[in-house]
């Protein structure tokens, strides 16, 4: 059962994470949901970052 954490304007699914560091498999996540929705763009986002940009992306399929 999958659940995208956030979509906007059925166009980007955005996938929110608080982890040490982004993962492949976070990756492989986010790449599943793209393909299972049949969208082209994602934005991971991790918020266990010291400044939010570095913890940003993007994901295209």
């Amino acid at each position: 059962h999958m659940v995208a954490d956030l979509v906007v304007e059925e166009e980007v699914i955005v996938e929110l994470k608080s982890v040490k560091e982004l993962l492949p498999i976070h990756e492989a996540q986010l790449i599943a949901y793209l393909k299972a929705a049949k969208l082209k763009t994602g934005l991971l986002i991790n918020f266990n970052v010291r400044l939010l940009k570095s913890g940003i992306k993007r994901i295209s399929v």
